[in-house]
């Protein structure tokens, strides 16, 4: 069974993903150029291209060692 993914993975994730997409729409429009790849629609790219990142966020943080949790009841 797959160990459960930690809230702290997921939010690093979701704040990787915003913060990309932000930085990205401000290149496009730094640029005036949307079109960061050419194959795709302008307004698309910037969130297609964050996931990039949050990818590697979401499997670093999942891979790092994570602090021993000691069951309290």
């Amino acid at each position: 069974m797959a160990a459960p993914v930690e809230k702290k993975v997921t939010a690093a994730s979701v704040a990787t993903y915003l913060a990309s997409t932000g930085l990205l729409g401000a290149l496009a429009v730094v640029h005036d150029n949307a079109r960061l790849l050419e194959w795709m629609p302008d307004g698309l790219t910037p969130f297609v291209l964050a996931v990039v990142p949050a990818a590697i966020a979401f499997v670093s943080g999942y891979r790092a060692k994570h602090s021993p949790r000691f069951d309290v009841r």
